[in-house]
């Protein structure tokens, strides 16, 4: 352990704990699956594997942590009943466990959580209660309820028993892929990835650990410059399950000794990931999930194979998971917006839409203005929005009206 670590007197999970943990887990959690990615694999230049979190039960890593945390308590705890704070996918985990050991589970979630999560977390038996706008309000409201009513707090990463059940992942991660030498998985408090670190370095020391937050949600980067967890002054990211304010003191010593390096990736990259795992691995993974690929897309000679990127969870709202897709599209230059100026004569529209018909570019929408300074009288602005194949379709596209003469503009 660091001497930062021992001086703050924070323990950390060791690998007996961990083994010990996945023993008390056997029969609770999914060993999840594992399965080589032939896509990233072309693009990382060797073998890149994709463990399935998302396909856990309750659909993240949340489970491992939750039980195992509320397995230990007594039973006088028990009885108490239990109090989370969580965007969804802790909180999913915390009423499973609850329902599966009897005791009674209360969730405060954000404001605008993602309405499946919500329903899950009712569906397993909890009371959920909304507060706040992100998970570090949500989580002062459990503080709260915890204090008035005796309820314990199931702190969604700052606990050795949570970071300990987390850590059963990177177990199964080195025994599915034995000569693994790069790990890549998602980090919001820090429990999932400071566990899984602390498993493989036991094992492997040798393999590099990599966490990936989303770039508008990075506490871990400036926390580790400082050398203690720093509070971030505002979060914007749809990546609601790694939306963490500030690190936890367990996992940030677990991070702080056993994690090489941190990377950030846009909300664009996170939507690209997302489309691609829907499109080429046929998986359903929430943004945060899809963080470990985005970075491996942003930078895949960054990562030295075998590689492993992790699937952290799969619960999106479908709502969200349009506008992600729609997102994603955009940004692997598969929509093309511009406007071109048309004749205002009869058929001028439809001249315009049989060249783009000829560029094999499929037309979604298109809109009329008529009326503009920037206009000449024997003039209408059209605004289209195509599907094309990609960039270099979308650059043939725009050429080919060019040389048609139609002015154009994006």
């Amino acid at each position: 352990m660091s001497d930062a670590a021992t001086e703050d007197a924070v323990r950390i999970p060791t690998l007996a704990d961990i083994e010990i943990a996945r023993e008390e887990l056997r029969g609770v959690s999914v060993y999840t699956p594992m399965e080589e990615s032939r896509w990233l694999s072309a693009l990382a230049g060797g073998p890149v594997m994709i463990k399935a979190e998302n396909l856990q039960r309750t659909g993240s890593f949340k489970i491992r942590g939750a039980y195992l945390r509320m397995s230990r308590l007594s039973a006088e705890e028990k009885a108490a009943g239990v109090v989370a704070a969580s965007a969804g996918n802790h909180a999913q985990g915390v009423a499973l466990a609850a329902q599966m050991l009897g005791i009674k589970s209360t969730v405060f979630m954000p404001e605008g959580a993602p309405i499946p999560k919500e329903k899950a977390t009712r569906g397993y038996g909890a009371d959920v209660r909304f507060h706040g706008r992100n998970i570090d309000d949500a989580l002062i409201a459990a503080k709260e309820f915890s204090a008035e009513t005796g309820a314990v707090l199931i702190h969604p990463f700052d606990h050795i028993d949570i970071v300990t059940g987390q850590g059963t992942c990177g177990l199964e991660i080195v025994e599915q892929c034995p000569e693994v030498k790069t790990i890549v998985a998602s980090c919001g408090g820090g429990g999932f990835l400071g566990g899984i670190a602390v498993a493989a370095k036991a094992l492997r020391p040798d393999v590099r650990v990599v966490g990936v937050q989303a770039a508008g949600a990075a506490a871990y980067p400036t926390s580790l410059s400082e050398g203690r967890p720093v509070a971030l002054k505002s979060m914007t990211t749809m990546a609601d399950g790694i939306a963490v304010g500030c690190p936890g003191q367990v996992p940030f010593a677990a991070i702080q000794e056993y994690v090489d390096e941190f990377v950030t990736v846009s909300e664009e990259s996170l939507s690209r990931a997302l489309l691609m795992l829907l499109e080429r691995a046929k998986l359903v993974v929430e943004p945060a999930g899809a963080a470990a690929v985005a970075a491996m897309l942003d930078h895949p000679d960054a990562f030295e194979t075998p590689a492993v990127v992790v699937l952290s969870g799969g619960n999106v709202d479908p709502l969200l998971l349009m506008k992600v897709i729609r997102h994603g599209l955009a940004a692997a230059g598969r929509y093309l917006y511009f406007r071109a100026r048309i004749p205002d004569v009869p058929g001028g529209l439809a001249t315009l839409l049989n060249e783009l018909a000829a560029a094999e570019a499929n037309v979604l929408d298109v809109v009329h203005e008529r009326t503009s300074a920037n206009l000449h009288l024997d003039e209408v602005e059209v605004q289209l929005q195509v599907e094309t194949r990609g960039p270099e379709h979308a650059d043939r596209v725009l050429g080919r009206l060019r040389e048609c003469g139609y002015p154009l503009s994006q």
